[in-house]
């Protein structure tokens, strides 16, 4: 019995070469069966990090979300009275309680019809605060020619946090 060895012609090696998929830096060894992908402790270690990383970190945002709308909130009502002021300095009157801040927005046909109003209005639309409600706007104000307020997170009067009334006299 003889044994022979023939060599495979070089064409054949080639393509075989070509259909075996590149790896950089060479051939990399074959995964064993079994062993691809990841362990189930080393999954677990991961999410408990995740975990971890999240228990911190979300409770410091949420504690920010009230202090941005309140922020936010405190913006609006400057804006507002800065838009009151110009409505006063063309038309001599700040905007009735029963007109309302929509007089900014709307020419008023109720009430003292301003003399001057401005064409386009003196804001784009009747504001919301940062919870969604509107601010309350009474003309002449107990503390001042007007007040303008939100009622806070809760949207009542009073209360205390997040809930705490903002009002445009202690903006200063």
């Amino acid at each position: 019995m003889e044994l022979t060895i023939q060599a495979i012609p070089p064409a054949r090696q080639r393509r075989r070469e070509a259909a075996r998929p590149a790896c950089p830096g060479g051939a990399a060894p074959a995964a064993a069966p079994g062993q691809a992908g990841f362990t189930l402790i080393e999954i677990m270690v991961v999410i408990a990090i995740l975990a971890i990383l999240a228990a911190v970190v979300v409770p410091k945002l949420i504690g920010r979300t009230d202090d941005a709308r309140i922020t936010a909130t405190k913006v609006q009502i400057k804006n507002i009275e800065q838009a009151l002021n110009l409505y006063k300095l063309d038309n001599g009157v700040y905007p009735s309680t029963e007109q309302g801040l929509d007089a900014l927005v709307r020419e008023p046909t109720i009430g003292v019809i301003p003399r001057n109003w401005k064409e386009g209005g003196y804001l784009p639309k009747v504001p919301m605060d940062q919870w969604g409600n509107p601010f309350v706007y009474i003309q002449p104000g107990q503390e001042s020619a007007f007040d303008l307020y939100s009622y806070g997170a809760d949207g009542e009067e009073g209360g205390t946090g997040p809930a705490t009334d903002i009002k445009v006299t202690d903006l200063g």
